[in-house]
């Protein structure tokens, strides 16, 4: 009896599960190995043919100067964007965690951008960075100082579209770590207060152990994220100047749907791939190390 039950609970739940775990597979899986295929071919829309070239497409991106460069911006935009995410958001929630009149509307002020669609983000951003009628280069002739080409200058372009992606996602960090602050009891810093620990004390070796776990979340959730940035460079610049803000992802774009060279951008798209997955298994060993 007991066997036609289990018989019975597992032909249900594969019953029940089954539409998500094909959606899964077509949304998924599907592409991945088509992606991985495709990249071994080299195509022809002229004559509608394709060329097995093997690791051709592989070795001749990886030797471009113009793929380089754009791991290069791709790195640096990360390791940029989301350490400087993660400190900001700590810095904040640190700020906003003790009780003061008008926390509510500051903490509101605080993630507003967050909820904003990200290409009207770029659109307000364009306005602040516009040559002549910026905000930005109108506070600097203001003070007697000469106007920045801010996305038209190879020397700070790729900083000016970092500093929009802080505006607009130190909010998500800040969420993440003051939501991991509101679950410790509060008789932990009692207890450290009794101790004599001052303020700083506390929250450097006391608050911030704590939130490791939930600091180690958000920082390999940006990390993905920004990886793959592609959204900010198209509105913003384009890949310019000069190709000073071109990113994996932009370059994948820029071959497959410019160029239609459909084997190159699938193979900068499975290296793409690879190193995100290789982020991911850094962060989750680090995260399944924390919890044992």
């Amino acid at each position: 009896m007991r066997n036609r039950e289990r018989a019975v609970y597992s032909s249900f739940f594969y019953i029940v599960f089954a539409p998500a775990l094909l959606i899964i597979l077509l949304l998924t899986t599907y592409p991945m190995v088509t992606i991985l295929y495709d990249s071994f071919f080299r195509y022809s829309f002229v004559v509608n043919t394709r060329t097995f070239v093997g690791l051709g497409n592989y070795i001749h991106i990886v030797g471009e100067e113009l793929f380089q460069r754009s791991l290069i911006n791709t790195l640096v935009f990360t390791l940029v964007a989301s350490f400087s995410e993660v400190v900001l958001g700590v810095a904040l929630a640190f700020l906003l965690k003790r009780q003061f009149l008008g926390k509510r509307v500051a903490s509101l002020i605080v993630i507003f951008p967050m909820i904003i669609s990200t290409m009207v983000i770029c659109a307000v951003w364009q306005i602040f960075y516009h040559y002549e009628i910026g905000l930005f280069n109108h506070v600097l002739t203001t003070l007697g100082m000469q106007r920045v080409g801010w996305l038209t200058d190879q020397r700070v372009a790729l900083a000016s579209i970092i500093l929009v992606d802080l505006w607009q996602w130190t909010p998500f960090a800040f969420l993440i770590i003051q939501a991991g602050m509101g679950s410790i009891p509060s008789e932990i810093f009692e207890a450290a207060q009794i101790d004599g620990a001052r303020s700083g004390q506390i929250a450097v070796k006391v608050t911030l152990p704590i939130l490791r776990n939930q600091i180690l979340l958000v920082l390999m959730l940006r990390t993905l994220d920004t990886f793959r940035l592609f959204d900010k460079v198209y509105a913003l610049t384009g890949g310019g100047p000069a190709n000073a803000t071109q990113t994996l992802s932009f370059f994948i774009y820029r071959e497959g749907f410019k160029f239609f060279n459909f084997g190159r951008a699938s193979a900068a798209s499975v290296i793409t791939l690879v190193g995100v997955a290789f982020l991911a298994l850094f962060y989750v060993r680090r995260l399944l190390g924390e919890e044992e």
